[in-house]
């Protein structure tokens, strides 16, 4: 199996520097497993790595797409999986970086997304339910129709929540049992995966910080550019957090302060379904950064286990 370098994490546990700094010692790239990074334009409320921060280190699965464009996990399992063949191929070390879970586990497990075929009519047929009823309505269903999956699937996340209905509908089965019986598949890639687990005081305060500081970089501007440009909340792109909560406030339907106050608590919210989802993982190293002095430090034990692991991996080959 191929090498795959796996760093995971809540928002604001540190992924994007210490990624960058353990990628530049290993010789390695980095695969975004986000799912806002890839838009174009949409860089502030994403928390987008600069391009003065990349230390040189390629990226990829960053600003590929506009706003208008769809994006979903069988996307980025297709492109992910190319962009790590490609880098595998030229000798350097595929990274793989972000919070998504699903897309990390779509990767890593090689997730079969084959079963079904998207239905059209269905898809608007929900779209125009959840926009005269309201998002919660349409979750409602899903809690009827699959309580697991809606326990997994936030209520805004109106893209999700389809599919799984959709899924249901089309095979009789629930899309929570099918993504847990894939996720039971022995993984795809040789994979060292990393979860950046701080102590939850310390997220929740470095989440508000963020979010002051998105605002004083400009999010609002960033935001407004992209609403005078068409885009509206129901837009799979401005369903981050940031965004849905600013068009709120330029539709007129909250204040700034409410809608600046709304994203620090979603995402404190958001922090916490990502560290339940990987609370689940098996086999992932979890490291709090916090009881490392620096970055260096962290990425120099980090390096210390990626070796160990295939070295290990090595010597067992050489007995068999």
């Amino acid at each position: 199996m191929k090498k795959l370098i796996i760093i995971a994490g809540p928002t604001a546990s540190g992924k994007t520097a210490v990624s960058i700094e353990l990628a530049k010692r290993l010789d390695g790239e980095i695969i975004s497993a986000d799912s806002m990074q890839v838009y174009r334009g949409m860089d502030i409320g994403s928390a987008k790595v600069r391009k003065d921060e990349m230390n040189g280190v390629p990226h990829h699965l960053i600003d590929i797409l506009d706003p208008k464009d769809p994006w979903n996990v069988v996307l980025f399992q297709k492109k992910a999986e190319a962009a790590a063949s490609e880098i595998s191929g030229r000798g350097k070390l595929p990274f793989l970086v972000g919070g998504t879970g699903f897309y990390i586990q779509a990767l890593l497990y090689g997730i079969d997304f084959t079963k079904t075929e998207e239905d059209s009519s269905f898809r608007q047929e929900m779209e125009a339910f959840a926009r005269s009823n309201g998002p919660l309505a349409l979750h409602a269903l899903l809690q009827r129709e699959d309580p697991e999956a809606a326990r997994q699937i936030h209520p805004n996340n109106i893209k999700r929540v389809i599919r799984a209905l959709e899924f249901k509908r089309q095979t009789g089965q629930c899309i929570s049992v099918h993504n847990e019986t894939e996720h039971q598949k022995r993984p795809v890639y040789d994979a060292v995966f990393f979860v950046l687990v701080p102590p939850r005081e310390v997220l929740y305060r470095r989440i508000d910080e963020r979010v002051d500081r998105m605002m004083r970089d400009g999010l609002l501007e960033e935001v407004r550019g992209l609403y005078d440009e068409g885009l509206r909340e129901e837009d799979v792109s401005m369903q981050g957090l940031g965004y849905r909560q600013l068009i709120r406030y330029l539709d007129g339907r909250d204040t700034l302060e409410e809608a600046v106050l709304q994203i620090k608590i979603q995402t404190r919210h958001f922090a916490k379904r990502q560290l339940t989802w990987f609370h689940r993982e098996q086999g992932v190293i979890r490291l709090d950064p916090c009881e490392f002095s620096e970055e260096a430090a962290l990425a120099g034990r980090m390096e210390e286990m990626i070796e160990e692991h295939y070295h290990m991996e090595r010597k067992y080959k050489e007995t068999l």
